[in-house]
């Protein structure tokens, strides 16, 4: 609180005292920039919320969101360009130069939003920018419209961002400017925390207190968390994470009011930067609880409006104490907590100490305890707004609530065990949040490959939540392929993992040294470090020998053998040297082999490199080529008609071609079981006719269809060609399957068949009908082919050879 209450004094201005008649009136530092009134307050929500509501920034990154609502706060009123550095850029939300150059700008030029020029630096990045948010500006001299912004509220958005999130400066003239509140949290999340304690920061009263979401919420979660969800449009896992990050910065606050009895009451989501802007501190007499579902599964319903909605006063509040919020009759059942001890929490009252006003117990003295019991309507606040509770009867002190029995606090005997533990930096942990954490753990995952892959670090599995687990059980089914598919070897990845995070735990010294789970996993426990060139090395070690690794055996041979020539020229060279001189030798020699080899690897890279550009060249010139081959290939005319653009042949001149070639076979298939092979001029008078007839057959039976073969659409006549083919070829197989040679080779097999098995005559007539058809496959192709040649002589001008 020390800390919180430093950045916000840093920004604050001296105040003025203001006499008035009767009665304490919370101080308020004037002009400070976290010291918003409801006006204000309502209206630069308002364009906040306009902003990230917009189209273009749906599902965009929290980082490109803020970057919107930085260049926003920003933007100059008489022009509306906002002129920026990329790194300063990053600075407000919190990230890297490169990240905003590479991820940032980019997101900002695809939402539409904010119109972005660049210019570039000595590098080629985007070092400068203009940027123009178009809403914003669109918006300009709009009556009504949220994001029609004044000059006076563009520099008081400008002031409040740069109290919340402004990260810092140092002046020429030694002047420093400090970080804003969460100034000096960057890196990985850096962006959503900042754009949540803005967001929380806006929702905040004057007391600091933060309207939180109403209806069920999820009780792992608590209504806290839910909130800062529905804030960020997150879900409640990751507000919870976003919410422990500022409570760990100690910039936003759980805490409970407590009943008469002492046990936690409904808890309050509080903002003390704001609080102190306004003069007030945030009371020590609450609990800081993280609310778990004892039995239930969800929290009654709550009316807590939302952003916008006015809460509903004239309830009575049931608690005694001091009250922590200008609004005591909000109802927020959270949860029902486990009863816990009392840990006070260093802060201060969060109203400012008030005057006598005739309550009763106002005697008690400067010690600020209550009694522990309630009496009815005692501790009833006087004043719905500010007013502090008085107290309760002091008839007993320690005793039980009426109608209770004198029993033990069920935790307070649970083995002594405190509800409550100190975190890290000293911050007292939430009642309840172990068992959270444990609701969250599960098993190994049913897989068995995956269960025998993280046998070795159950006890780390077990320590990790439920995103964590995911991400690290992804990791290793990854693994786990990529180790098969490396030695291919199927069914080997999870026993090799297992061997891996086995030899890491014994590297680190077991499982209690490992203080960071899943960091360790994923980084050190489930990574290959591979020593060499060698892809099955695994520091050292073959993985599909789990022997010593031959190439790193050699390396290491090779050094040593380096070093011990080294060694012996030094001594030679050196003999009256002493031994610091020849060690300083040896070790100057030694860097500069070092530098030598290091050398020598990256002119081997480069080379390399070379070699990988050449053949990406080559290969693009090869498609290069290739691609203009096809081209000209498509663009060549018909070969038969000249129609261009037909890559060499047209359809119709291919089909005509195709039927060309069918009706040649048609007629050789009747000349060869009709002519006489050895008279070239019976050939040539037979082969004419047959293929005039075949013609006019092929006309007749495509004219019955109505398309004549002329036309485009000789589809038809080429399926006419084919079954006039197969007709011919089936009736030439049955003439041959009757011919002398076809019969004299079936009745030489069913002969022979029966010379070897006598009685055999159904096998020998099988055998004789196979002879048969062999046969006359035979003699067709025989006289297929002599055809072939006796046409081809008759075209070179050759006759056959007759003998005399």
């Amino acid at each position: 609180m020390t800390a919180v209450a430093a950045r916000a004094a840093a920004f604050a201005r001296p105040r003025t005292e203001l006499s008035v008649p009767a009665g304490p009136v919370p101080e308020r530092a004037a002009g400070h920039p976290l010291s918003l009134g409801r006006d204000a307050r309502a209206r630069l929500g308002g364009a906040v919320r306009t902003l990230l509501d917009l189209d273009g920034l749906d599902g965009a990154p929290d980082a490109v969101r803020l970057a919107v609502l930085v260049l926003a706060s920003r933007t100059p009123s008489e022009t509306g360009v906002v002129e920026i550095r990329t790194s300063e850029l990053g600075r407000w939300i919190g990230m890297s130069a490169s990240y905003t150059a590479s991820d940032v700008v980019p997101g900002l030029r695809r939402s539409g939003v904010v119109s972005v020029d660049t210019a570039k630096g000595d590098y080629g990045q985007d070092d400068g920018l203009k940027c123009k948010v178009l809403p914003l500006w669109a918006a300009q001299d709009v009556i009504g419209h949220p994001l029609n912004l004044s000059k006076k509220e563009y520099a008081t958005l400008q002031r409040l961002l740069e109290a919340v999130m402004a990260p810092g400066w140092k002046h020429r003239d030694g002047r420093v400017t400090p970080a804003g509140l969460i100034g000096t949290r960057t890196g990985r999340g850096a962006a959503t925390d900042r754009l949540a304690l803005l967001l929380l920061v806006l929702e905040a009263r004057e007391t600091g207190r933060v309207r939180q979401r109403g209806g069920t919420v999820d009780t792992k979660r608590g209504r806290a968390a839910a909130t800062v969800a529905r804030l960020l449009g997150c879900t409640a896992s990751a507000g919870e994470r976003v919410l422990e990050r500022l409570e760990d910065r100690e910039l936003v606050l759980r805490v409970r009011l407590k009943t008469g009895s002492g046990l936690a009451n409904r808890s309050r989501l509080m903002v003390p930067a704001v609080a102190a802007a306004h003069g007030r501190t945030v009371s020590d007499d609450v609990q800081e609880g993280h609310a778990e579902a004892l039995e239930r599964e969800f929290s009654d319903p709550d009316d807590a409006a939302g952003p916008g909605e006015a809460p509903e006063l004239g309830k009575e509040p049931q608690v005694s104490g001091v009250l922590v919020t200008d609004v005591a009759d909000v109802a927020e059942p959270d949860v029902a907590a486990a009863l816990h001890t009392y840990h006070p929490h260093l802060v201060t009252p969060v109203v400012p100490p008030q005057l006598s006003g005739g309550f009763s117990g106002e005697g008690r003295g400067g010690e600020g305890r209550r009694p522990g019991r309630a009496c009815v309507r005692e501790d009833q606040a006087a004043d719905g707004e500010d007013a502090a509770a008085g107290s309760a009867s002091p008839v007993a002190k320690d005793g039980p609530l009426r109608g209770e029995q004198p029993k033990e606090s069920p935790v307070e005997g649970r083995d002594g065990q405190r509800a409550t533990g100190a975190g890290a930096g000293g911050r007292p942990k939430a009642v309840g949040w172990e068992k959270a954490q444990q609701q969250r753990r599960a098993a190994l995952p049913a897989d068995l490959g995956l269960r025998v892959a993280l046998g070795p670090v159950a006890g780390l599995w077990a320590q990790l939540s439920g995103w964590q687990q995911d991400q690290v059980q992804a990791a290793a089914e990854v693994e786990i392929k990529r180790l098969e598919g490396l030695l291919e070897h199927p069914g080997s990845g999870p026993r090799l993992l297992a061997d891996r995070l086995t030899d890491r735990l014994e590297e680190t010294g077991g499982e209690a040294l490992v203080e960071r789970p899943f960091p360790w996993l994923m980084r050190r426990g489930l990574v290959q470090r591979q020593a060499c060139t060698d892809q099955r090395c695994d520091d050292g070690i073959r993985l599909d020998t789990r022997g010593d690794c031959p190439a790193c055996a050699t390396i290491v041979a090779d050094r040593r053998a380096h070093r011990a020539r080294l060694r012996v020229v030094i001594d030679s060279e050196l003999a009256d040297a002493d031994v610091g001189r020849r060690r300083a030798v040896y070790e100057a020699r030694l860097r500069e082999h070092t530098a030598l080899e290091a050398g020598r690897a990256e002119a081997r890279h480069a080379r390399a490199v070379v070699e990988v550009a050449q053949r990406r060249a080559a290969a693009d010139r090869r498609r290069l080529a290739e691609a203009c081959a096809e081209l000209a290939r498509m663009s060549a005319p018909c070969a038969e008609c000249g129609l261009p653009d037909a890559a060499g042949l047209c359809p119709q001149c291919t089909y005509r071609q195709h039927i060309d070639l069918l009706v040649q076979e048609a007629v050789d298939l009747a000349v060869v079981v009709r002519a006489d092979l050895d008279d070239v001029e019976s050939v040539a008078a037979l082969s004419e006719r047959c293929e005039a007839d075949t013609r006019r057959l092929l006309d007749e039976l495509v004219r019955r269809t109505g398309q004549p073969v002329a036309t485009g659409a000789a589809f038809t006549a080429r399926q006419a060609a084919e079954r006039v083919r197969d007709e011919r070829r089936a009736s030439a197989y049955r003439r041959l399957l009757a011919s002398e040679e076809a019969e004299t080779e079936a009745g030489a097999v069913y002969g022979s068949v029966l010379r070897q098995r006598p009685r055999g005559h159904q096998a020998a007539e099988r055998a004789a009908e196979e002879a048969r058809h062999r046969t006359a496959e035979y003699l067709l192709r025989q006289k297929l082919g002599q055809l072939r040649v006796l046409r081809a002589r008759a075209a070179a001008g050759r006759g056959p050879q007759r003998t005399a």
